[in-house]
């Protein structure tokens, strides 16, 4: 459920705030109270998580001249103003800074909740936005939570670099925890429409009639977003579970793909996540919008292909999760990194993350193993094998990378402290950090 959006209160008048405090607390809102403009302006900055009502008339700063105050800061935050009794003038004045909206006195509070509501939406949606444009303004950076330096993933990288550049819609398969939906942000934010909008629908979240508004309209008079086909406009559209649509939106949405010039207006990354054995995308999708959708296609490697990009996720998942939880990341054995090796991961990189946190809170306790998390995430309780066994030399390279990976991050990069804890001499360890691609210089 999304958090409850902060509503700021502006009155010098104590009754008219804690009644209007109090209404809209048990509307479900988070308000605090201000007595004068001059309050309110050293708590609401330009992301303030939430809307402002303030009344027009009080002493010092005006309302007026506070609203002038907001706008200047953060020209999207929805600001409702009361007015006294017959000051339309006041109102209009308002409206024409920049006022969300006004209430005049006396006022139902009733239509109070349902302005605050509508504002509250427009408000979450602006900062959703904002925080998303932030988190893609630089390529590299989504890129970079793509970790693993095995063959599968050096080409994943790859292909979302040149996919990216090119404009055609995308469609994005594979099993499910792969991170579908990173690579449909990566793409979008490599390419030539990282500036503009990234909207994201899950068709398999919404009953079909809401579906087909929230995708091509006509939106309601009280919905704060435009259908999603018209506010990706320019940018990104990107479809979760694509193979929810029925027959009759796959049609609507083929249709508005065939509208649309070339380079199209909007592009559209489908995502697939079929769950069905021996189904694919091909299988439930009308063949046109298919070969439309997947004329560039990206299919997500399985982590259990990735070789030792299973150790270095479950390295840096666990020092997360430690770091949340005020704890020591568990210390992984010889066994316990081929265990993890030779896991299926069914559930892919999902899967590992739960693990992981899993490991540390048990670690903590002091006790439980990786084995027993293993085993536990498989109904049938059968030895955690993948059906293609290694030669035992790469567990033991891969051990061995970990190993020297995890005591260089410990130590942030002193060479002799690593030498000291791993009884290596330097020259060995000069050797082995070669042999694995790793650089003193990334602990630093």
């Amino acid at each position: 459920m999304a958090q409850a959006m902060k509503i700021a209160i502006v009155d010098d008048e104590q009754d008219m705030r804690q009644s209007i405090s109090q209404w809209l607390a048990l509307s479900g809102y988070d308000t605090e109270t201000f007595a004068s403009a001059e309050d309110a302006l050293k708590v609401l900055g330009p992301d303030y998580p939430g809307i402002v009502i303030s009344d027009i008339k009080m002493p010092g700063m005006d309302g007026i001249q506070l609203l002038k105050k907001l706008m200047g800061a953060d020209s999207t935050l929805p600001v409702i103003m009361i007015t006294g009794h017959g000051d339309v003038p006041m109102a209009v004045e308002a409206m024409r800074v920049g006022a969300f909206d006004f209430l005049e006195k006396p006022f139902n509070p009733d239509r109070m909740s349902e302005l605050a509501k509508r504002a509250s939406n427009v408000r979450r949606l602006t900062l959703d936005n904002r925080a998303l444009r932030r988190e893609l303004s630089g390529g590299t950076q989504i890129m970079n939570k793509l970790i693993g330096a095995s063959p599968v993933m050096e080409r994943l990288r790859e292909d979302i670099l040149d996919l990216g550049q090119a404009d055609g819609h995308v469609l994005i398969d594979g099993e499910t925890g792969t991170g579908k939906t990173l690579v449909a942000h990566a793409l979008h934010a490599v390419g030539s429409r990282a500036g503009k909008k990234f909207v994201l629908v899950s068709c398999a979240a919404l009953e079909e009639e809401v579906l087909s508004k929230r995708l091509f309209g006509p939106m309601m008079p009280e919905d704060a977003q435009l259908p999603a086909i018209e506010e990706a406009r320019g940018g990104t559209l990107v479809l979760e579970d694509i193979e929810a649509l029925s027959d009759t939106l796959q049609a609507r949405l083929l249709s508005v793909m065939n509208e649309q010039g070339t380079p199209a207006e909007t592009r559209i990354v489908a995502i697939s996540n079929l769950q069905e054995a021996g189904k694919t995308s091909e299988d439930v999708l009308r063949p046109d919008l298919f070969y439309r959708l997947a004329a560039l296609r990206i299919t997500m490697p399985p982590l259990r292909q990735r070789g030792e990009d299973i150790l270095t996720l479950f390295t840096r998942l666990s020092e997360q999760f430690a770091e949340e939880y005020g704890c020591d990341a568990p210390q992984v054995s010889a066994q316990e990194a081929a265990q993890l090796l030779q896991a299926p991961w069914p559930g892919n990189v999902r899967q590992l993350i739960n693990i992981a946190e899993r490991a540390v809170l048990q670690s903590r306790r002091g006790s439980g193993t990786i084995a027993s998390l293993l085993m536990s995430d498989h109904e049938e309780m059968q030895p955690v094998m993948t059906t293609e066994g290694k030669p035992l030399k790469e567990y033991v390279e891969a051990f061995e990378r970990m190993l020297i990976d995890n005591t260089m991050r410990r130590h942030k990069g002193s060479i002799a402290s690593v030498m000291d804890e791993l009884c290596l001499p330097r020259r060995t360890l000069n050797e082995k950090m070669a042999k694995y691609g790793l650089q003193r210089s990334d602990y630093l």
